[in-house]
């Protein structure tokens, strides 16, 4: 039986998100390092939005948080 959640949303943004959590499963980011990972825009209103995202992957169990303002995969 599978028990690892279903990603939250296909969405464009939180699909690229989740990917790159796939891809770094042993990683952990901040949001500002996950822009420079994707090559996003780094202005602090696209990563603010990025915090909400990843805010929203871990409340809902997909992400963890093992620090303060650093993300990474639930295993």
């Amino acid at each position: 039986m599978d028990t690892e959640p279903d990603p939250p949303e296909s969405s464009t943004a939180y699909q690229t998100i989740v990917d790159a959590f796939n891809h770094h499963p042993d990683q952990a980011f901040r949001a500002r390092e996950l822009h420079e990972l994707l090559d996003m825009p780094t202005d602090e209103a696209s990563v603010n939005i990025t915090r909400s995202r990843l805010g929203r992957l871990t409340r809902q169990g997909f992400l963890t948080q093992p620090g303060r303002g650093r993300y990474q995969k639930r295993t």
